[in-house]
């Protein structure tokens, strides 16, 4: 017998409902986050019938012990989006309400009723690349707002110096970790600055970086109130921006030995515009593409396939505006840089739909979804990207 259950996934205790073919709750009761009980809950599910199906509103996160306890014993997993179950319960009497048995419930009959995406077992690799492209990204988008603070704190007391400096370089962040008001720079002189930038290892252009401060600081008089606080705190905040890049490399460089490692790594960047980091971001968001049973199926995950809009006697197809957010940038941001990089494929592709009529964004989004095309062809025939390919 058939058997459709439904994890509303939590924390400490997950919500579980059963039904049979015909919609009746053969199961409906919570389970604690707990090896044991977990366990207990596979039992009663193999009782109730040999084709188990279970669906889960989360994937990873919180409900990583629970998928790797599932998996482990062979049961099939999907995945059902939580906007999904949000519109779903809509439908039904009281739409408006929400609790964990309902919810439950309602995943429960989309796995029914619907045709869901499996979630597969990853393995160690894809894992790892997984933590480290998250990992990168928090940091990355701490360090973007951090320079953005420098910029407004610099700016206030020695503006002349924040319009000469590049903040996101590595030596403008060095010198700003001791000289940062004019009275300050023009007391040190250039040498000393000079002398100071060169103890850094890597660091270029140590002479120019000092002229630009000083001439910045020759052309400040004025103290402004408050003006040692505000370089105390920039000094701090630049030493933090310095410690971010330093793991940023450390990220890039494991990156890079994962990608070595993984089966599909070489053959993803072999496409032009598929660097490291959104090689990596494509593996960490898709695991496997055994999930994805056609180019159009990862297509539509990443929502760049177009989606019919029709009503009456008016048909016409519009853009979509769903799918998952991270996986849509990864292949948009790879598009742009085929066509930057002027892929003559890809830019003969992207003037083309620019002639049609098609403004710039239209275009990179066409070039987008015909690459997911060739990435999904590539990784299944285990071929690397051959420009001189017809169907290229």
């Amino acid at each position: 017998m058939e058997v459709f259950v439904g994890i509303d996934v939590a924390k400490e205790t997950h919500w579980v409902c059963a039904l049979d073919h015909a919609a009746r709750v053969l199961l409906n009761r919570a389970v604690d986050n707990e090896q044991a009980d977990i366990d207990a809950l596979v039992r009663e599910l193999v009782a109730l019938g040999d084709d188990v199906v279970i669906g889960l509103d989360i994937t990873g996160s919180l409900a990583r012990f629970l998928e790797a306890v599932l998996l482990a014993e062979g049961l099939r997993l999907v995945h059902v989006p939580g906007i999904a179950v949000n519109r779903a319960g809509h439908g039904f009497a009281g739409g408006e309400r929400k609790s964990d048995p309902r919810d439950a419930h309602t995943i429960a009959d989309l796995v029914r009723t619907r045709s869901l995406r499996p979630i597969l077992p990853d393995d160690e690799t894809v894992i790892a690349l997984r933590l480290k492209v998250t990992r990168r990204r928090e940091i990355t988008d701490d360090q973007t707002r951090r320079i953005s603070r420098l910029r407004q704190l610099l700016g206030a007391i020695h503006p002349g110096l924040e319009r000469r400096l590049d903040l996101t370089g590595k030596g403008p962040l060095v010198l700003i970790t001791r000289y940062v008001t004019p009275g300050e720079i023009r007391s040190a002189g250039h040498k000393r600055i000079v002398a100071y930038l060169r103890k850094t290892p890597h660091l270029h252009a140590a002479e120019a970086l000092a002229r630009a401060a000083l001439e910045a600081a020759q052309g400040q008089r004025t103290v402004v109130p408050g003006e040692a606080v505000f370089a105390d705190m920039i000094r701090e905040i630049a030493a933090e921006a310095l410690e971010a890049r330093q793991i940023l490399g450390r990220l890039d460089r494991d990156i890079e030995a994962l990608l070595d490692d993984h089966l599909d790594g070489a053959l993803i960047r072999s496409l032009p515009g598929m660097g490291a980091e959104l090689t990596a971001e494509l593996i960490a968001n898709i695991g496997t593409i055994d999930r994805f049973p056609s180019a159009d199926a990862l297509a539509s995950a990443a929502g760049l396939a177009p989606v019919i809009r029709q009503s009456g006697m008016s048909r016409n197809w519009r853009r979509a505006h769903g799918g998952d957010k991270a996986l849509k940038r990864v292949f948009f941001q790879s598009a742009f840089c085929a066509v930057s990089t002027r892929d003559p494929l890809s830019k003969a592709f992207y003037d083309r739909k620019r002639k049609e009529g098609k403004h710039h964004t239209q275009a990179i989004i066409a070039l987008a979804r015909r690459r997911i095309t060739v990435l999904w062809t590539m990784i299944r025939s285990r071929q690397a990207f051959d420009p001189n390919r017809k169907a290229a």
